[in-house]
């Protein structure tokens, strides 16, 4: 009984604690004494209270629009949303702040936060990919502008990271293609995806699916096609084996090249 009744004290207490907390942001949202504002929105960010700091500083964004507290004002309400896990609109007050105050001390970490904002926004590699791109884009452009910093290292690691997502949505978008029997558009996608991004860690993989859907193209073509196609399916066979003479695919690639060769060899008998 007596644990019961200690229970329902510590949660009227815990209550009256959270009413009396909700009731003192109450009155700090209405009260118009600005400075007081400012000063609690920062406190609120320091102590992760994110929700809080931002409905403060939403305000006082514009309150302090053209003084020189505003850059910092931004700082700390992109901050905030970054904080909530809101991504999308950190990185559109991170843009803000770089635009609107090119000269502002924070705009270094605004600028590289441009980038981590659409890397933390970016989806898995089967959806469509625009915003890992525009975070790769973002990222370099930090790179570019302070080489220097401290931060290049973490922006390099990221961007690797969005270039294998990259590849790794057109190597499925690739295997798309060979699944749906669809040889020519693979070949296409594979090819695209090997050039842009030629030091993958998907390149073996990407390079002996571009072998066989060459080398299916090929044997499946009419009859006016199959030999310049087989011709390339040859190419593409002696580039696979010269870079991976070791590879794991080596044996399924050899038949490859023994039917190719033996077409070509009756084709050029045929003729």
């Amino acid at each position: 009984m007596l644990v019961k009744i200690a229970k329902i004290g510590t949660f009227a207490l815990l209550l009256l604690v959270l009413t009396t907390a909700c009731s003192n942001f109450n009155k700090i949202v209405k009260s118009t004494d600005y400075e007081f504002k400012y000063k609690k929105a920062l406190e609120y960010y320091e102590e992760g209270e994110f929700v809080r700091s931002s409905t403060l500083l939403k305000e006082l964004v514009n309150i302090y629009r053209g003084t020189s507290r505003a850059d910092k004002i931004y700082y700390y309400y992109s901050k905030s949303f970054f904080g909530m896990k809101d991504y999308l609109m950190a990185g559109h007050w991170f843009r803000t702040l770089v635009r609107e105050f090119p000269k502002s001390e924070y705009v270094e970490e605004a600028q590289f936060m441009i980038g981590h904002c659409y890397y933390l926004d970016s989806p898995k590699p089967r959806l469509d990919q625009q915003v890992s791109q525009k975070a790769i884009d973002a990222l370099q452009l930090y790179i570019n502008l302070y080489p220097s910093s401290d931060r290049v290292e973490e922006a390099n690691r990221l961007i690797i990271e969005l270039r294998d997502k990259l590849v790794y949505k057109s190597f499925l978008t690739g295997k798309l293609y060979y699944d749906l029997d669809n040889y020519k558009a693979a070949v296409i996608a594979l090819t695209n995806s090997l050039k842009d991004f030629p030091d993958t860690k998907y390149r073996e993989e990407l390079m002996f699916m571009l072998l066989r859907a060459k080398y299916l193209l090929a044997i499946r073509s009419v009859e006016e096609k199959k030999d310049q196609r087989l011709s390339e399916a040859l190419d593409e066979y002696f580039t696979f084996v010269d870079e991976y003479p070791e590879s794991g695919y080596r044996k399924e690639a050899d038949k490859f090249y023994e039917t190719t060769a033996k077409l070509l060899h009756y084709n050029e008998e045929v003729n």
